[in-house]
This record gives structure tokens, C-alpha cells and sequence, in this order.
């Protein structure tokens, strides 16, 4: 007997199945599938990824930035790293320091729950403030209009 379920790599996860929730329809360019309520499927996977205690895989930890509608640099920027090691950890390349999954798992959670923001509200302040203590450590140079032309700190 075939296997009724259906495959559901779209998410990016390839640990997904359906067992129900879809259907198969006919198109001019073949057979195409309808997936029920995909942002609630979405918000299933991801509360199950979240909770679930095994480290993040790199596939797992991408589809729960992707949810939370956030770029690699902005999660990078959130957790003090650079783009590239967020790149590496998606790309098992690296592991995730379990400290970094559980911040990401949690703003993950925060994220489903509109009414309740306030670790994603604390982090994206503390990445501001750091942003600020950054620039207030920043060395401005303009050229002199002078004849000399010289570089001097900018006021």
C-alpha cells in the first residue's frame, strides 16, 4: 500500500509529513497541492521545533528565523555575532552554542505570542544601545577645504 502522506519539504524541513490538511488538485501543468491553513501548520511546526529538546539542526534553526520574518544579519545583530556565523550554524558548518538556541527558541516563542513581546522588545533594545556605544567610539575624519587639504576629526 502507497504511502498516503505527503512529503512537505516546502517548509524547508525534511522531516515534515502530512498525513491529512491537503489536497491534490489538477492543473494545465500537472498535478499541484493545497495545503489547509499553512500559517497554522507553520505556527504548529515551529511551537514543536521551539519546545523540542534536541539541539537545533541548521535546517530548523533557518525555518525559525525565516517565521519570525528575520535576515540572518538581523539575528546576528540580536545575539552579537556576525552574519557570517549565523550563515555557518543554517549551513552546519558550526554548531549553535546551546546558549544562542535557547535565545532563539525563546524569541521564537515570544514571537507566536503577540500579547506577550518583551524578550524580542528587551534584545532589539540592547542591540540599539550597543549600536549607540559603538558610534559614540567611532572616529570621524573630513578633509580640510584648505590649501593643504589636511584630515582632521570631524566635529
Amino acid at each position: 500500500m502507497p504511502d498516503q502522506r505527503y512529503h512537505y519539504r516546502e517548509c524547508g524541513l525534511d522531516h515534515v509529513f502530512l498525513v491529512n490538511g491537503f489536497e491534490w488538485n489538477a492543473s494545465p501543468r500537472g498535478r499541484t497541492i493545497a495545503i489547509k491553513d499553512i500559517d497554522a501548520l507553520h505556527r504548529a511546526i515551529g511551537m514543536h521545533v521551539s519546545r523540542h529538546k534536541k539541539a537545533l539542526s541548521g535546517d530548523e534553526l533557518r525555518f525559525l528565523r525565516q517565521e519570525m520574518l528575520m535576515s540572518q544579519a538581523t539575528l546576528a545583530h540580536l545575539l552579537d555575532v556576525s552574519e557570517q556565523t549565523v550563515h555557518r550554524w543554517e549551513a552546519e558548518k558550526t554548531s549553535c552554542p546551546r546558549a544562542a538556541e535557547a535565545l532563539i527558541r525563546r524569541l521564537y516563542l515570544e514571537h507566536g505570542d503577540a500579547a506577550d513581546e518583551k524578550l524580542r522588545d528587551v534584545l532589539y533594545r540592547i542591540a540599539e544601545r550597543e549600536d549607540a556605544l559603538d558610534r559614540e567610539h567611532e572616529l570621524t575624519f573630513a578633509l580640510s577645504s584648505g590649501p593643504q587639504g589636511e584630515w582632521a576629526l570631524a566635529a
